[in-house]
C-alpha cells in the first residue's frame, strides 16, 4: 500500500469512530457533523499552524478546495466556537478507540517492522506532559502545588505512552492515561500511579506485540 493509501485508510477508521461520537444537538441543527468537527479540530495539530482553520476557508475560497477537505476528507470547516460546545461534552475515552483502530492498520500494512528495535521488540517510551497550567482557573479534577509564594497552583496532566525507534521521526501514540484525582484515594494522583493503572488495563494487550517499556529517571526511584 502506498503511503497516501494507508493515510486515507488510518483517516478512514478515524472518521468512522468520529462519526460515532454522542451529539448533543437535536432536530435538524447539524450543519457540521461531529467528524467534521473533531477531524477540524485534529488538523490544526497535524499542520502545527494556529491559524488553520481561518487559512483553510481562505484557501477554499481563492482555489476552491482546502486541505482539510483532501487530507482528511472535512465536508464543512466549523468555527473555532463552534467546535469547541460541540467537543466539550464528548469524554476523552469515547475517542479511545481510534487509537487501537490506527495500531492495527499499521500492523496489518508491515508498518511495525520499521519500529522494531533490539531484540525484534518495540520501544513503548512513557513519559508524562502538563496540558493545562494556571494559579486562577481550576476544576475539582486538577492537581496542584505549593509555590514558595504560598500560592496555590493547579494543573492537568497526562501519561502518553508512544512507540519509538532509533532513526525514526514518526512516533505511534498510544491510549494516553490521565493524571487525575482517584476516588478513595487520599494522596494526589502522579505519574508514577497513572503509569501503573495504565500497564494493567494495557499491559497484556500490548506484551503480545514483545514491548519493551522506556521511562525517564522518575521511574528509577520505584519497585
Amino acid at each position: 500500500m502506498s503511503a497516501r493509501g494507508l493515510f486515507d485508510t488510518i483517516v478512514g477508521s478515524f472518521r468512522q469512530v468520529l462519526s460515532a461520537l454522542p451529539d448533543k444537538r437535536t432536530g435538524k441543527n447539524t450543519r457540521y457533523g461531529m467528524d467534521d468537527a473533531t477531524l477540524s479540530a485534529f488538523s490544526v495539530f497535524f499542520t502545527q499552524t494556529p491559524s488553520f482553520l481561518a487559512y483553510q476557508r481562505m484557501m477554499e475560497g481563492s482555489k476552491g478546495k482546502s486541505n482539510a477537505q483532501s487530507l482528511f476528507g472535512v465536508h464543512k470547516i466549523p468555527s473555532d466556537n463552534q467546535i469547541r460546545d460541540l467537543l466539550d461534552p464528548v469524554k476523552p475515552e469515547q475517542v479511545f478507540p481510534i487509537f487501537e483502530e490506527i495500531l492495527q492498520v499499521l500492523e496489518q500494512q508491515g508498518q511495525l517492522k520499521g519500529f522494531r528495535s533490539f531484540a525484534d521488540t518495540l520501544l513503548m517510551a512513557m513519559d508524562g506532559t502538563d496540558y493545562f497550567s494556571s494559579s486562577q482557573i481550576h476544576c475539582p479534577h486538577c492537581s496542584t502545588r505549593s509555590l514558595k509564594s504560598g500560592e496555590t497552583h493547579y494543573f492537568h496532566r497526562v501519561l502518553t505512552p508512544v512507540i519509538v525507534a532509533p532513526g525514526q521521526t514518526q512516533v505511534i501514540p498510544l491510549v494516553p492515561q490521565f493524571v487525575v484525582p482517584q476516588d478513595g484515594h487520599e494522596k494526589q494522583d502522579c505519574e508514577n500511579a497513572a503509569a501503573k493503572r495504565w500497564l494493567l488495563q494495557y499491559g497484556e494487550r500490548y506484551s503480545a506485540l514483545n514491548v519493551t517499556v522506556l521511562g525517564d529517571d522518575l521511574y528509577c526511584h520505584q519497585p
